[in-house]
């Protein structure tokens, strides 16, 4: 496992009040953001949601070993976001440039514990309460009648670095499938069964949403229906509910889909991984994008190219950058798994985030990926026109390029829902590099 180690500029203290302490800067108080939420009642039971999730492990429950949301203050809001400790559930609030009173005048990203001492006095705020929040590389500082609450942080796990890149993948497919008002919203959400780990389908009927046990066009996948659970406070809050998922047929396997809690100034969302035993950090969803020989070098290009706008716009980076959309997309996903680039639903679009990551430690950590690197450098990889071989340790596998299929155990225990395997990626890379040098043959020639 790899984690990240920071410093501290001094030691939490409780007194007065708590005072919340992490990883420390150049500066002796630097700071992103400082001001106050315009909605604070929903604004404290959205951050008590995301806490919620990263202290809950939704298979196999045990004892919470994190509470550690990331805060990233960006052009003109923050994000506070975090993964479930089965690394199933991903959450984010967004506080929208609507909920700030306040001026951001750096961006940047830090973590910090949600403690009991937090949680109590966030879970005492009320709609009318002022809320004050500081952000900075150092600490997050939330001041309420209780006065300030700070904590300090714990190493951030490499799980969940994996996790933002693959949701980032994932998401980055999805589609708006249905929105319900508030009421309707009530009635699914607070008779959803909370241990339920059954696969349901949501198709919109009427004003609503109807449950039923098959896939069909236009519906939304549901998976593990007791993972929604962290929604129910912020009902009282909420305007809407939004989901979001890909496209899928009445043959469809289980898929995952985000479902958006909205008030008119944040968004709170739940990301479910296709079932409840699977993590995202597992999905494999980023495999392709990392397989191709430029995709590195697109990357350093792109990110010197990055702004700090609220969204990033990848027809404009394609145009500044002289590359296919398709090869910025890969390149935004390579930095993806740095943990630099995030994507929103509900603006379909990339966002900023700034972990202490770098790509190439991160991709030590796709086994799979350094497995197919492995078997090119071997020469383990013989192509041919539809079906090209692979011999892996005392096995021959044989991958077929138009299905990506390969006759390997992985394969046959996955069948392509959890990526490709490392035979399938290895002839990918292989077939791309001929590919490139016929390109730049035919370039010379």
């Amino acid at each position: 496992m790899v984690t990240a180690a920071y410093s501290y500029l001094a030691s939490s203290t409780l007194d007065d009040g708590l005072t919340l302490q992490t990883s420390g800067g150049p500066a002796a108080h630097p700071r992103f953001f400082t001001g106050f939420l315009t909605d604070p009642g929903a604004a404290a039971t959205g951050l008590l949601a995301v806490a919620e999730v990263a202290r809950t492990r939704y298979f196999r429950p045990l004892p919470p070993a994190s509470l550690d949301p990331v805060v990233t203050a960006g052009a003109d809001r923050l994000r506070f976001e975090s993964f479930s400790g089965c690394c199933g559930v991903y959450a984010r609030m967004d506080v929208l440039p609507g909920g700030l009173d306040g001026e951001i005048v750096a961006h940047g990203t830090t973590n910090v514990d949600v403690n009991l001492p937090l949680q109590r006095a966030l879970g005492r705020v009320g709609r009318a309460d002022p809320m004050h929040v500081a952000v900075g590389p150092d600490d997050l500082t939330v001041t309420t009648f209780d006065g300030p609450l700070v904590e300090r942080k714990v190493p951030l796990p490499s799980r969940w670095l994996r996790g933002f890149a693959e949701a980032q993948v994932l998401t980055s497919r999805f589609d708006p499938r249905a929105e319900i008002g508030v009421a309707d919203a009530r009635l699914l959400i607070n008779r959803l069964p909370v241990t339920d780990r059954a696969v349901l389908w949501a198709v919109p009927a009427g004003r609503g949403l109807r449950l039923t046990s098959r896939p069909a066009p236009g519906a939304v996948c549901l998976p593990g229906a007791g993972r929604l659970t962290a929604l129910k406070p912020f009902l009282r809050y909420a305007t809407a509910l939004r989901v979001y998922g890909p496209p899928v047929t009445a043959g469809s396997g289980p898929v995952a889909s985000t479902w958006e809690l909205s008030t008119p100034s944040l968004r709170l969302s739940l990301t479910l991984s296709p079932e409840p035993q699977r993590g995202f950090s597992g999905e494999g969803a980023v495999l392709e994008s990392l397989a191709g020989d430029e995709v590195s070098d697109d990357a350093d290009l792109i990110s010197a190219l990055l702004s700090w706008d609220p969204t990033i716009d990848v027809d404009g980076l394609a145009t500044a950058a002289g590359l296919p959309a398709g090869r910025v997309r890969d390149a935004l996903t390579q930095l993806g798994t740095a943990g630099r680039v995030g994507y929103d639903v509900a603006e379909a679009g990339y966002f900023h985030r700034t972990l202490p990551y770098a790509a190439d430690a991160v991709e030590r950590m796709n086994p799979r990926l350094r497995g197919a690197r492995s078997l090119v450098e071997a020469g383990a990889v013989t192509v041919g026109g539809e079906v090209s071989a692979v011999a892996s340790g005392a096995e021959t596998y044989h991958v077929r390029h138009a299905a990506q299929s390969c006759t390997c155990p992985w394969w046959a225990k996955h069948r392509g829902e959890r990526g490709p395997c490392k035979h399938a990626l290895a002839v990918r890379m292989v077939r791309s590099g001929e590919t490139a040098g016929a390109e730049l043959d035919e370039v010379t020639a």
